[in-house]
C-alpha cells in the first residue's frame, strides 16, 4: 500500500488522532493482524502499520481505523451547485468534506482536500467538529440539504452517516457527492441514512478510468445498485476535450444510463484547465450543447449543461418529460422560477409525476 510523502507526515499524524474504528460492515478480518477494507472499489487489504489507497484508513494493530470528528472544507451554498437539479430547488446546501481521495485524478478541482496525504502542497488542515453540531449549522443557515462531497465521502462514510442521522434528526435531506467507485456493502451501509447520490461517470471506457485509479465496472455496477435500492441519483460528466469528449464515448454513457432509467438526471458540464491538466481547452457550450443532443436522442429525458450559465440556451431548465411544460426555469445555480414548489412534484399542467425530490 502506498506511504504518505514526507511532508504530510505531520498533517497524517493529526489525522491519525482523528479517528474511531470502522463500522462492522465495512471491515473484514483477515487473520495475523490484515484487514479487508469494504468502503471503496479498492477493497484494499491492509496490513498493520499500513494504509489504504485513500491515506486515510488506517490499520492501527489489527484495527482499521477511519476518519471521524473533524471537516476539511465547509460551505452552504445553492442545490443546484452539487448538482441535483431534482432535489429541492432553489434550496440551499450544507456541503461537509474530509480529507482524502481513493483516486488521483488530474484535473480535481478539490485537490487541495482530495489529494492529502498524497499530494505534498495538499495540506488543508481538519477543523474539529461534531455531527450534531454540522447538522445544526445546516438548521441555522436554512438549509433543506447536508451533503458530503470536496473529497471522496465513501471512505469517510462512517463520520458521513453520523451527519447524515444528525440531519435526518432535524428533517433535512441527505446527500452524497461521490466519483462512485463503490461496494455492496457500502451502499447497503448508507442507504438507511442517505436520500440522494450523485455520481461523477467520467469516462465510458476503462483506459480513461486506469489513469485516474479507478475501474469502469465499479461505477457503473455502483449506479445501478443505487438505483436498486431506490436512492435518488443523478449523474454527472465532466466533458473534457480529447479525454471523453466523442460521440461514440457520449452516446456510450447515455445508452448505459437510458438503460437503467431514462428519468434519471444527466448533467453535462464543462471543463476548465485546473490541477494538473493545463493542456486541455476549456469545454465550449457547443460541445455540452452537442452532448445533450446525443442524450435526449438516446432517450434520455432530462439532460442539463452545466458550467456555461447563460450560454446553453433553455438547458439548465427542467421541463415535463410528458407535456414539455417548463417547470423549474434556472440561470445557472439561480432558480428564477419554480413551478413543482407549488404542485408538489406534478406537473401543473398535465399532472405528471416528475421524479426527485421536492
Amino acid at each position: 500500500m502506498p506511504r504518505v510523502p514526507e511532508a504530510a507526515r505531520s498533517l497524517a499524524a493529526v489525522l491519525d488522532e482523528l479517528t474511531g474504528p470502522a463500522a462492522p460492515e465495512l471491515v473484514r478480518d483477515e487473520g495475523e493482524g490484515r484487514v479487508r477494507c469494504l468502503a471503496c472499489g479498492h477493497r484494499c487489504r491492509v496490513l498493520p502499520g499500513l494504509r489504504g489507497i485513500c491515506q486515510v484508513r488506517v490499520n492501527e494493530d489489527g484495527e482499521l481505523r477511519v476518519p471521524m470528528g473533524y471537516v476539511g472544507a465547509l460551505q452552504c451554498d445553492p442545490v443546484e451547485k452539487k448538482p441535483f437539479f431534482h432535489v429541492a430547488p432553489g434550496s440551499r446546501a450544507l456541503t461537509f468534506g474530509m480529507l482524502g481521495c481513493d483516486l488521483h485524478c488530474p484535473y480535481c478541482q478539490n485537490w487541495l482536500t482530495s489529494q492529502a496525504l498524497r499530494d505534498e502542497e495538499a495540506l488543508s488542515p481538519p477543523q474539529l467538529v461534531s455531527a450534531d453540531a454540522l447538522a445544526q449549522m445546516a438548521v441555522d443557515h436554512h438549509a433543506r440539504v447536508i451533503a458530503s462531497s470536496y473529497n471522496e465521502p465513501l471512505i469517510t462514510s462512517e463520520w458521513g452517516v453520523a451527519v447524515m442521522r444528525a440531519g435526518r434528526a432535524r428533517g433535512l435531506i441527505t446527500a452524497y457527492i461521490s466519483n462512485g467507485n463503490a461496494t455492496p456493502e457500502v451502499l447497503d451501509y448508507l442507504r438507511p441514512a442517505v436520500d440522494c447520490y450523485k455520481v461523477d461517470l467520467k469516462a465510458m471506457n476503462q483506459p480513461n478510468y486506469q489513469k485516474l485509479g479507478g475501474r469502469l465496472e465499479n461505477v457503473l455496477a455502483t449506479i445501478e445498485g443505487l438505483k436498486q435500492r431506490d436512492f435518488w441519483v443523478e449523474i454527472v460528466t465532466l466533458v473534457i476535450s480529447g479525454y471523453n469528449d466523442s460521440d461514440e464515448e457520449l452516446r456510450a454513457v447515455a445508452q448505459f444510463l437510458a438503460g437503467i432509467d431514462p428519468l434519471m438526471p444527466w448533467h453535462v458540464t464543462a471543463f476548465h484547465p485546473d490541477y494538473h491538466m493545463t493542456d486541455r481547452r476549456a469545454t465550449t457550450p457547443e460541445q455540452l450543447l452537442r452532448a445533450a443532443e446525443i442524450g435526449e436522442e438516446e432517450g434520455l429525458r432530462y439532460v442539463y449543461c452545466g458550467n456555461q450559465s447563460g450560454l446553453v440556451g433553455d438547458r439548465e431548465d427542467t421541463r415535463c418529460h410528458g407535456c414539455g411544460t417548463l417547470l423549474v426555469r434556472r440561470y445557472g445555480y439561480l432558480v428564477l422560477e419554480n413551478r413543482l414548489g407549488r404542485s408538489r412534484g406534478r406537473c401543473p399542467e398535465c399532472a405528471t409525476v416528475i421524479p426527485g425530490i421536492w
